[in-house]
């Protein structure tokens, strides 16, 4: 070892790893070495969840005491497409597909002092937009103060995460074993796009955002999640969402 290279080695700090990040750094090397990871996005247009929240968004917060998230849409819309898709909604084993009746939805929150834990809304279902927006909240602020049991972070059979709020483009995630699959919610922004019109083409201005899968290739292919991820922006974009709040 050189004198300069011990010089620039002395001006590095080591930091411990955490018991929490060091189970995150097991879980996430197991994870990438027993599933194939297939990365699959399409664009998703949410003017009309815009629509609804600046409509209807005052009057949920004056009554519920929080504000209507993308994230809440974008939960209900992907459960529905589950229940279309069951392949997705499942667990890898030795024997076969354990394809899981009830979808129990995980939602990987980040903590105040680092890493990331995943609570369940179980039997998400069975949830219209408002308990949905209900349960995302709770279990979020529960998550961050460290009040969660096992039963809320345990049964998952489909995890979202969710790292729009910071802008980002396009999320790559890590599969939460036994799943075999995991979405992620990128960044919505109003940016011009080309729409089919009765009368041609027109350009107008849209809220967009971008949606991924990650997907463990030994259980489904690209064409069965490129179908789920095409009807995930059918229900976004069409589902009555006023008549759920």
């Amino acid at each position: 070892m050189t004198e300069t290279s011990a010089s620039q080695m002395g001006d590095d700090e080591i930091m411990p790893f955490t018991k929490i990040r060091r189970l995150i750094a097991q879980r996430m090397v197991t994870s990438k070495a027993t599933s194939p990871h297939a990365l699959m996005a399409r664009e998703i247009d949410y003017e009309v969840v815009d629509q609804v929240r600046r409509t209807h968004g005052e009057q949920f917060r004056a009554r519920e005491g929080f504000g209507l998230t993308y994230l809440s849409f974008s939960a209900c819309a992907v459960v529905q497409a589950l229940t279309e898709f069951p392949l997705l909604n499942a667990s890898w084993s030795d024997d076969g597909l354990i394809v899981h009746r009830s979808v129990n939805l995980g939602l990987a929150v980040d903590l105040p002092a680092g890493g990331l834990v995943v609570p369940v809304v179980s039997s998400a279902h069975l949830l219209t937009l408002a308990p949905m927006a209900r349960r995302v909240r709770d279990l979020a602020e529960r998550a961050r103060g460290g009040k969660l049991t096992m039963d809320d972070i345990s049964g998952g059979t489909f995890t979202i995460t969710n790292t729009g709020p910071f802008g980002t483009f396009l999320t790559g995630a890590i599969i939460n074993q036994p799943e075999v699959a995991i979405l992620a919610t990128d960044g919505i922004a109003r940016r011009p796009v080309v729409i089919t019109t009765p009368g041609g083409e027109a350009v107008v201005i849209r809220s967009i955002g971008m949606a991924s899968v990650n997907f463990d290739h030994r259980a489904v292919d690209g064409a069965y999640v490129a179908r789920f991820l095409a009807r995930v922006g059918v229900i976004v974009a069409e589902r009555n969402w006023a008549d759920e709040l």
